[in-house]
């Protein structure tokens, strides 16, 4: 396998994201004695500048922490709920059958500037205007445009168009900007700006709040002050599983997150095969995933409003349930996935402390609603929720979406082994399944487990057996799985549609981090 370039080494700190700039901002705080949270932070901020079709500070937030004094874990939830007058009733009789993907009804608390500062006040090192003033200086001076976002921008002209103050942001003087371009967003800076300044606050209340809320408004959506103001994540417990010796954490519901752990349990005791990418690797890892998504539509949710019983799910006798329909030989029919946009990035401290951090606006640009006068957009993540009556995952006042922002730490012999994670809307527990095993079971290194060929299953409309096959699979693997029963469509390497991943491992053995990233983005794994 030829890479586009090595797993990156380093000795005393690592960062790793789907953009360089942002990797570049996030080891200029390890250099300066900051932590790994106050590293993903500066990074996390740079992104939602430079990379606003994926994310934005009007989104949500979850991490995983590794604190290696202690050499506990802990996370935090950072998803915002839906506005405490919002009620899947209403939209019922007003003749929805889900929740428009654009627009106000879509939107609900962003919980990303919440979740910067609880993270920062346990585990920072510096100031928070050091924090952001990359961010700051990008939005305030402009950054180059990359191919990439160029490129998006093209593709989705016409949307960004239909939405005047998106349009603002981007087409400035009626101009779609091009590769290399320099792009300033000046309204952003100064809501960075404020937000360093006057800290969590400047954006749950006082101008930032009532522009949000009085957008939301003039987009038809009932979000008010109140509902900001009164936002609050919560400190969580990561859920664990074991799997070939390897201690899996991810953040429990509402994150999908458990559907990676479920498919894992599964694979467990399933022989992958010598050849990496052979039908009898590929066919039971897109089996479990299926049979764990179908888990995961029909019982995750708010664990505020539905009772989900974490463990019963990830028991032997669940798992042995769930796959005992499995045929080594046969396809079967498994859900949808929707694509999503998102950045997920991670940090390694000189300490040893890991934080695994995952943002996102949901789908491309959220909701389409920019705060007015204040550069940020707002998310979409309300338009996941179900309109169906006694649905688990059914719209409430106050209640948080099923979410498919999913971090992850990987431990072995309960000492850090590193954070891993990817973009991708659903199939991001599909991708961590595979980046998973390929670390875990085919021994290989992060940035070689990063650019091996991807498969995805499913698709919204699609049909129920479909699997995509990036190019780069052993030849006779498409037929195989053809032969299965697998309906296989081939698509290109690297495909920027398969996720965009990235980890850093920790080799205590030689005293040394190594980092990779997504050639399917931006990204960089950078050290010193």
């Amino acid at each position: 396998m030829t890479l586009s370039r090595p797993t990156t080494l380093a000795t005393n700190g690592m960062v790793a994201t789907p953009h360089y700039l942002a990797s570049a901002a996030g080891l200029r705080i390890l250099e300066r004695g900051g932590s790994a949270m106050d590293a993903v932070i500066a990074a996390n901020a740079v992104l939602t500048v430079i990379y606003p079709d994926q994310t934005a500070i009007g989104g949500d937030c979850f991490f995983i922490v590794h604190d290696a004094a202690t050499g506990t874990q802990t996370a935090y939830n950072g998803s915002g709920p839906a506005p405490a007058a919002a009620d899947s009733a209403i939209l019922r009789e007003q003749g929805y059958e889900a929740i428009p993907a654009k627009g106000g009804h879509a939107v609900t608390v962003p919980g990303t500037i919440d979740a910067w500062f609880a993270g920062y006040e346990r585990y920072g090192r510096l100031t928070m205007p050091e924090l952001l003033e990359s961010a700051i200086g990008f939005a305030r001076d402009g950054y180059p445009v990359s191919a990439r976002l160029a490129a998006v921008f093209q593709r989705d002209t016409e949307l960004i168009w239909g939405w005047p103050g998106l349009a603002s942001l981007f087409f400035q003087n009626g101009r779609i900007p091009t590769a290399g371009e320099r792009l300033a967003l000046p309204q952003l800076a100064a809501s960075l700006t404020r937000i360093a300044q006057e800290g969590r606050d400047a954006f749950y209340t006082g101008d930032i709040a009532a522009a949000i809320a009085r957008s939301v408004a003039n987009a038809g959506g009932p979000m008010t002050e109140d509902d900001l103001a009164s936002h609050r994540g919560e400190w969580v417990e990561p859920t664990r599983i074991t799997y070939h010796g390897v201690e899996v954490l991810t953040v429990p519901p509402n994150s999908q997150g458990m559907t990676t752990q479920m498919a894992l349990r599964m694979i467990e005791d399933v022989d992958l095969g010598q050849t990496w990418g052979a039908p009898d690797h590929v066919h039971p890892l897109v089996e479990a995933g299926k049979r764990a998504y179908a888990v995961r539509n029909a019982v995750l949710a708010d664990p505020r409003f539905v009772d989900i019983d974490v463990p019963g799910l990830l028991s032997d006798a669940a798992i042995r349930r769930l796959w005992a329909d499995y045929d080594p030989q046969v396809a079967s029919a498994g859900p949808y996935a929707l694509e999503g946009d998102t950045v997920y990035l991670c940090a390694v401290d000189r300490d040893g402390n890991a934080v695994s951090l995952i943002q996102s606006l949901f789908s491309n640009f959220g909701s389409c609603v920019v705060a007015e006068g204040t550069g940020i957009i707002l998310q979409n993540r309300g338009s996941y929720f179900s309109l169906a009556e006694g649905h688990p995952n059914e719209l409430m006042g106050g209640k948080r979406t099923l979410h498919t922002l999913i971090p992850n730490m990987l431990l072995r012999e309960g000492r850090l082994w590193g954070p891993i994670g990817t973009q991708g809307g659903d199939p991001q527990a599909q991708i961590n399944l595979q980046t998973m095993t390929n670390v875990i079971d085919f021994g290989m290194e992060p940035q070689a487990a990063i650019e091996a060929s991807r498969w995805i299953s499913g698709g919204r409309g699609q049909s129920p057996y479909r699997l995509l096959l990036e190019s780069g699979f052993p030849e006779a693997t498409p037929a195989l799985l053809g032969a299965r029963g697998h309906e296989i469509t081939l698509i290109g390497p690297w495909n920027p549609d398969a996720g965009h991943a990235q980890m850093i491992l920790v080799d205590e053995a030689r005293g040394v981090l190594m980092g990779g990233a997504d050639p399917r983005a931006d990204g960089s794994a950078d050290g010193y």
